[in-house]
C-alpha cells in the first residue's frame, strides 16, 4: 500500500515562509502525478498545486500563484512545496496526494493515495 508522509508544517507569522515535504514509499514514485491540497476548518478541500511525473508540468491554484512553488525529487521519492509570503488565509491542514492519472489529480476526482496531512498556521 502506498504511503505518503508529510512534514514541515508549523506556526509562522504572516509574510514568512515554510517548506513542506512529502516522502513517498511503496510506489514507483516517477510513475505518479503528485499534488498538494489543503483544507481549512469548515471549508472544502482545495487543490493548491500539482506536478507531473517528470516535474515538467506544474499547476497552481489562483490563491497561491507567485507565492508557492511545487517541486519533486524523484531520486529521493520526495515532493516539496515552498511557501513564501504566507498569509493568514493559508492556514489549513496540507495534504499530499499521488495518482497515476494526471486528469484525476487536477480534477480532484477519485485520487487514489493521500497522506495524513501537516498543519500550517499563519498568524497575523
Amino acid at each position: 500500500q502506498v504511503q505518503l508522509v508529510e512534514s514541515g508544517g508549523g506556526l509562522v507569522q504572516a509574510g514568512g515562509s515554510l517548506r513542506l515535504s512529502c516522502t513517498a514509499s511503496r510506489l514507483r514514485f516517477d510513475d505518479y502525478a503528485m499534488g498538494w491540497f489543503r483544507q481549512a476548518p469548515g471549508k472544502e478541500r482545495e487543490g493548491v498545486s500539482y506536478i507531473s511525473w517528470s516535474g515538467k508540468t506544474t499547476l497552481y491554484g489562483d490563491s497561491v500563484k507567485g507565492r508557492f512553488t511545487i517541486s519533486r525529487d524523484n531520486a529521493k521519492n520526495t515532493l516539496y512545496l515552498q511557501m513564501n509570503s504566507l498569509k493568514p488565509e493559508d492556514t489549513a491542514m496540507y495534504y499530499c496526494a499521488a495518482d497515476r492519472d494526471w486528469a484525476r489529480m487536477v480534477n480532484h476526482r477519485e485520487i487514489t493515495n493521500w497522506g495524513r496531512g501537516t498543519q500550517v498556521t499563519v498568524s497575523s
